[in-house]
């Protein structure tokens, strides 16, 4: 298995519910020191004490008794995404598919077997949906998911199944292993992959690899409302402009 995918032999219980307390807090969309309390199974004075000491920091800010993550972590985040080559050579191919489609253009990458969105342009016609720079999803879920799966190594996909399963965001999600590696082959014979409402219901995308020196370094795809993401439409313009984007941006990372 590979590393990114094993927990730590020795995991410092510390950290651990340091960490379990940021994440309840974002799921929870901030809580009060009571919830939080309940939510990690700690003593009360505990759990008042590492937020206080995440408070000190700017991890976590307090408002009117409930506790909310704070916004040096989005400090920490920018500095992360300026990690990746990828991003500055996506970030104008993105904005002109969005602008050329009126849709929603995303640019994800793999990391820890997740994916997350280092990038998401809302065209003029975009939909207002519950996403984010920084957003963290399963691949198996979305087109642009599925299209990284698709160009990793076999031990590798089977290494994120294992960790993070195929748990089902909606009734159309691939919940089946064996469904999957079907949809994967398909995958990498047409060099697209799709999403008829996986992740988010009235929601259809379409999505294609980024590869640099031969392995995949991410994913970009267009997002939009059922009724506008008809096949033909799919078919048409918009596999053309994310083709034509995925050309310049695979040609701007071997020369830059």
């Amino acid at each position: 298995m590979n590393r990114r995918d094993a927990g730590p032999r020795t995991p410092v219980k510390t950290a651990e519910r340091t960490l379990e307390l940021v994440e309840f807090l974002k799921e929870a969309d901030g809580a009060t020191l009571t919830e939080a309390t309940e939510a990690v199974d700690l003593p009360k004075s505990s759990v008042h004490n590492y937020l206080q000491t995440l408070a000190h920091h700017g991890y976590v800010v307090e408002d009117d008794g409930a506790y909310e993550v704070g916004l040096r972590f989005l400090d920490l985040g920018a500095y992360a995404r300026t990690r990746v080559p990828l991003y500055p050579v996506a970030e104008p191919e993105l904005e002109a598919v969005a602008e050329e489609t009126g849709e929603l253009a995303n640019l994800l990458v793999e990391q820890d077997g997740r994916g997350t969105f280092i990038y998401r342009m809302k065209g003029e016609n975009a939909v207002k949906i519950d996403s984010y720079n920084g957003q963290q999803i399963l691949l198996h879920t979305t087109a642009i998911g599925k299209s990284i799966l698709a160009s990793l190594p076999e031990e590798r996909v089977e290494s994120i199944l294992d960790r993070h399963g195929l748990p089902a965001k909606t009734e159309n999600t691939i919940t089946d292993r064996e469904e999957l590696h079907e949809t994967l082959d398909e995958i990498r014979a047409e060099g697209f992959s799709y999403d008829h409402e996986e992740r988010i219901s009235g929601l259809n995308c379409v999505a294609t690899p980024l590869f640099h020196d031969g392995e995949v370094v991410g994913a970009i795809s267009v997002t939009g409302p059922t009724s506008r993401m008809s096949l033909e439409r799919i078919d048409g313009e918009i596999k053309q402009q994310l083709q034509n984007a995925k050309n310049i941006i695979e040609l701007n990372l071997s020369y830059s």
